[in-house]
């Protein structure tokens, strides 16, 4: 799949969402803003500052989900990017079972997608995904999501046509007069790629959120205003083998802010 195929794609994918919005067919939507500070990040500075602002809906077809984080490194300038960078993801999912006016359901299936995922960042760092996505239907979960991707890259760079399997999920868990809120995703690269530019090693991603529901603590309205963590363990960040000469395996945990409007 080259860069003007699936360019094409997202951009369908934006203009279908964005003639559902104005024909009323957008079912729901939630926008965030997140501030988070941690430390023992790896291969970039150790202590980082985030602030990530999100997206997600549903509509007639299918859903979609954004978010763009602008990072601050504290103490030390990262060698490639400096004082701060940005890293963002767009990721439009259409469904079969809303297209087709059908319930696709068997099993712990819900529903089938066509998921894809646009990455980019500061540098070279542009990535296109593409493959089938299930909603799943698992007692005590909020939502739960898996997600298949081939994944691209627009350049010579390898991580060209390999796999990854990603999971999303949400759980709440009441907790005195509010909640408790687990949510989060998981990227793993299944696959290796090698080629005259480098080696992309297979990897794995986990990115949880725990969150104490405070705003419905407070009575200023439930899902609105969040505290917490969030943990993130990264095997072989960015996908760069990690070594006793430079350690790419990542655990850093950050305190976290999050507001919902």
């Amino acid at each position: 799949m080259n860069r003007t195929c699936t360019s094409l794609m997202l951009a369908g994918s934006l203009l279908a969402g964005g003639q559902a919005m104005a024909g009323d067919l957008l079912q729901w939507q939630n926008n965030s803003l997140t501030y988070l500070y941690g430390k023992d990040f790896k291969v970039n500075p150790s202590i980082q500052q985030t602030v990530t602002f999100e997206h997600a809906d549903a509509w007639k077809y299918g859903d979609n989900f954004l978010f763009i984080d602008k990072i601050f490194y504290n103490g030390k300038p990262d060698a490639y990017l400096g004082n701060n960078t940005y890293y963002g993801e767009f990721s439009p999912r259409l469904s079969f079972g809303k297209i087709f006016d059908q319930k696709l359901e068997f099993g712990p299936i819900k529903d089938v997608l066509l998921a894809m995922t646009y990455e980019t960042g500061e540098g070279d760092v542009n990535s296109y995904l593409i493959g089938p996505g299930f909603d799943l239907a698992i007692p005590g979960f909020d939502y739960f999501q898996l997600n298949f991707y081939n994944r691209h890259t627009d350049d010579k760079r390898p991580g060209n046509n390999i796999w990854q399997i990603t999971p999303v999920w949400s759980y709440t868990i009441p907790v005195g007069s509010s909640s408790v809120l687990i949510d989060g995703y998981m990227d793993w690269v299944v696959d290796n790629d090698k080629n005259s530019q480098g080696t992309y090693h297979a990897n794995l991603h986990f990115n949880p959120q725990i969150k104490y529901d405070l705003g419905k603590a407070l009575h200023w309205g439930e899902k609105q205003l969040y505290v917490g963590i969030e943990y993130d363990y990264w095997k072989n960040k960015y996908a760069i083998e990690d070594t006793k000469d430079f350690t790419t395996n990542q655990s850093a945990t950050s305190l976290l802010v999050k507001y919902h409007f």
